[in-house]
């Protein structure tokens, strides 16, 4: 198509029924600054940036109004929003301000103890296998990062399930994962748990915006999210989806007049985890904006063609080094970030300074399990020549 076409020539331009966008007008970024680490915090489009400060303006016209007497109708518009956007009911859903702090209320509620396990995978993000270890140690239960093979998908159900034991309660991992961008065909996982009557919680903090979401149907028990990176919604946007049949199991991580509201919401769920006192909500309520930015540009076909970016520079970093990729092919394993490993040798740190300090690059090099990776993330704002300039980077510094 002609949109994909000028999109893989050299810049960030999509053509939209005869109409001419460049998406990276849109963002706030440094333009002296290449940026390819739109998945470690994402970046939003001024659009909705101007929607988030409208609202927390808003809300200093007339604090008392906003929070006490607005709040909780403010709350439901911009929830049923994004339920009908994630594929849910909006009972099924509470905002917060990041992935981490959604997953801290479900893994804090669960009643694990000596004998229990929990079972993940070797690529998890650090801050849940900080979360896990951390309430192993203080319940007794196991903790449990069960090595993955990425040869196909069949191999990665097979590989992890043989973690499975009698005494596995909860199965945690990743949609897409952050240290090695990978997605993990949960789908199947969470069949197989659901069977065995094993809990499920899904790390999605990649997916909203990413990969097209169905919660309901995916049947995950409990799923956390994150809207600022791939949804492009400002900083401090999260959310937590509970299964209806599972939602009595949370517990509140900050108890307050929510707690014995007596529901005035309908739903004890949301009474119970989405009032936090005179938390800053803007970031909750430009959700909608955000999402409505992204459909009003064509969002379907911008993904396509980051992906296609991704997979083009995902082989081009491989043919460089010369090394074998963690996964056989681009097909179904990422979307629009993708990691390439580096040498052995590479010295992650003074690499990382020098894309940044010489080069104006701005990307993650990471060190996973002994393995020397670099993540590149491909925005809309993002274009060929971004990809040109950090191959140009690269063929200097790991020569």
């Amino acid at each position: 198509m002609l949109s994909l076409t000028l999109f893989l020539l050299d810049q960030t331009v999509i053509s939209y029924n005869h109409s001419m966008y460049n998406l990276k007008k849109y963002f706030l970024l440094d333009p002296t600054v290449t940026f390819l680490n739109h998945g470690s915090f994402g970046a939003t489009p001024n659009p909705v940036f101007k929607e988030y400060q409208r609202w927390q303006r808003e809300l200093e016209n007339q604090p008392v109004e906003f929070l006490g007497r607005r709040h909780n109708d403010l709350m439901k518009i911009s929830r049923d929003v994004l339920a009908k956007y994630l594929g849910t009911s909006a009972e099924n859903v509470i905002y917060a301000q990041n992935v981490t702090i959604a997953l801290n209320i479900v893994a804090r509620s669960l009643g694990l103890g000596s004998g229990d396990e929990v079972l993940s995978t070797d690529h998890e993000y650090g801050a849940m296998d900080r979360t896990w270890r951390f309430l192993s140690k203080e319940r007794g239960f196991a903790y449990i990062n069960q090595h993955v093979d990425l040869a196909s998908q069949d191999e990665f159900v097979e590989s992890f399930w043989r973690g499975v034991t009698p005494r596995t309660r909860v199965i945690f991992l990743s949609h897409i994962t952050s240290p090695t961008a990978t997605i993990f065909p949960i789908e199947k996982i969470i069949q197989l748990a659901r069977a065995k009557n094993i809990i499920t919680i899904v790390d999605g903090a990649h997916v909203a915006g990413q990969l097209p979401l169905h919660l309901d149907s995916l049947g995950a028990d409990f799923y956390g999210g994150n809207l600022h990176k791939w949804l492009c919604a400002p900083k401090g946007a999260g959310f937590l989806y509970a299964r209806p049949e599972m939602q009595y199991l949370l517990k509140p991580l900050v108890v307050s007049w929510g707690y014995e509201s007596e529901t005035p919401s309908g739903s004890s769920f949301i009474d119970h985890h989405e009032w936090w006192g005179t938390r800053d909500v803007a970031a909750f309520l430009t959700v909608p904006t955000a999402i409505q930015f992204q459909q009003e540009h064509d969002w379907v076909k911008v993904r396509s063609a980051c992906h296609q970016l991704a997979v083009d520079t995902w082989q081009r970093i491989n043919s460089l080094t010369g090394l074998t990729p963690l996964h056989p092919s681009a097909d179904g394993w990422f979307a629009q970030m993708t990691v390439s490993p580096l040498p052995a040798n590479t010295d992650i740190i003074e690499i990382k300074k020098r894309l940044y300090d010489e080069y104006r690059v701005e990307i993650p090099l990471i060190d996973w399990r002994g393995n020397k990776l670099i993540r590149l993330s491909v925005q809309g704002y993002n274009s060929k020549r971004d990809m040109d300039k950090l191959l140009d980077a690269l063929k200097m510094l790991i020569a």
